[in-house]
């Protein structure tokens, strides 16, 4: 059981683990074991999450959700299984924990009389300068 909060908690049953061989250096040894470790967590279907949190999951841009609403993580950090599949519970855990938040809403905001002074005293310069490049220099 992974405990994202006190209030949420995943039970095993809705991870899925799938071990694959790492690529990289590592010698005979790479092609033997299957260290890598591939975690599936169904976003969608999952009854421990709270609707709010699913949706903000959901929403999230990250290449690591598919069409389907399934969050895949891969570990190959490390050479052995059992700390690639802590990591990729750890990464599970912060990746609920950044949405567990909701986003603050922004408030609308004018700009001050003095910053829209300083934004047409600005025009005005650049227009002068410009201005400038198209006369024709008097030569007297």
């Amino acid at each position: 059981m992974l405990i994202i909060s006190p209030s949420i908690t995943l039970p095993e049953s809705e991870l899925v683990e799938r071990f694959l061989r790492a690529d990289g250096p590592g010698g005979q040894h790479v092609n033997r074991t299957e260290s890598a470790v591939e975690l599936r967590f169904d976003v969608i279907h999952s009854p421990s999450l709270p609707d709010e949190v699913r949706e903000r999951l959901l929403a999230r841009r990250d290449r690591r959700l598919t069409s389907e609403g399934v969050l895949v993580i891969q570990a190959r950090r490390f050479r052995d299984q059992a700390r690639n599949r802590d990591d990729v519970r750890e990464r599970l855990i912060e990746i609920i924990r950044s949405v567990l938040i909701p986003p603050k809403k922004r408030l609308a905001t004018k700009p001050t009389r003095a910053s829209k002074e300083r934004r047409l005293v600005g025009k005005q310069q650049r227009g002068k300068t410009k201005q400038n490049r198209s006369r024709k220099p008097d030569l007297e």
